[in-house]
């Protein structure tokens, strides 16, 4: 019951301050840059992971942070495992640079969120529309990464039920071979706390763990892609190793 609690307590304050966060966002695109509008909407999403820490219980850890790489414009593209929503609202929270998330256009019709959304330089996407798709990706993509935002994808392409694997897809690491830049696989157990499409959220210790860039020069995205998953296939095992029948790791 008191998880029910607080969990009704962190969707409530999400709710009420989402609205006034997005309406002030709206008021104020046309008067301020990509840049400042992404900091503006980052800042509400730290607060929800804040509400998630004071409300829930739900802290965050990162591990490898020195892996990331340095300069306002070195170029990343960070794949990410995709357990629950926490994830998303964390990144733009921990991340040292912009981030520009690859996702589906639907969710720029949710009322307020995805209003707010729509007024960030991220790439939506129409999924019917593959080719397509994958075009608008590496052309904004190009334009994004040379100006020092890193585009984050999330293989598997949706939420992954804790202790298992979706299909890793190539469209990151093609994107990656495309224009050069490194891939940063990142492995996250935030189903410990927040599990898919579970309304209860638990206490606990989410991990971060950046991975070593990988380079992508003379890489096939294919042959790139199995060495990501294979990293955050074996990291996830060794974070969260419960959920994969394995004993717990020693101190």
């Amino acid at each position: 019951m008191f998880h029910l609690l607080r969990s009704v307590l962190h969707l409530l304050f999400m709710a009420v301050t989402v609205v006034p966060w997005a309406l002030a966002v709206l008021i104020a695109a046309p008067f301020l840059s990509s840049s400042k509008i992404y900091w503006m909407c980052a800042r509400w999403l730290k607060l929800a992971v804040d509400g998630g820490r004071w409300i829930l219980g739900i802290r965050n850890q990162i591990v490898g942070y020195e892996n990331l790489p340095v300069g306002s414009t070195a170029p990343a593209v960070l794949l990410l495992k995709h357990q629950s929503t926490w994830e998303t609202f964390s990144m733009p929270a921990l991340m040292p640079h912009p981030l520009a998330y690859v996702f589906k256009k639907e969710l720029l019709y949710v009322p307020f969120f995805g209003w707010a959304m729509s007024r960030m330089d991220m790439i939506h996407i129409d999924r019917s529309k593959r080719a397509q798709a994958f075009n608008k990706v590496v052309e904004q993509g190009k334009r994004l990464l040379a100006q020092g935002t890193w585009v984050i994808m999330f293989p598997e392409g949706t939420r992954i039920p804790r202790g298992q694997k979706g299909v890793y897809k190539s469209g990151g690491t093609r994107l990656a071979v495309e224009t050069g830049a490194p891939v940063i696989p990142i492995a996250v157990n935030s189903a410990v706390c927040w599990p898919r499409k579970a309304f209860i959220k638990r206490p606990g210790v989410v991990t971060f763990s950046i991975g070593k860039p990988i380079p992508s020069a003379g890489r096939q995205p294919d042959e790139l892609m199995r060495e990501v998953e294979a990293w955050i296939e074996a990291e996830m095992r060794r974070l969260d190793p419960e959920a994969y029948g394995l004993p717990a790791a020693t101190p």
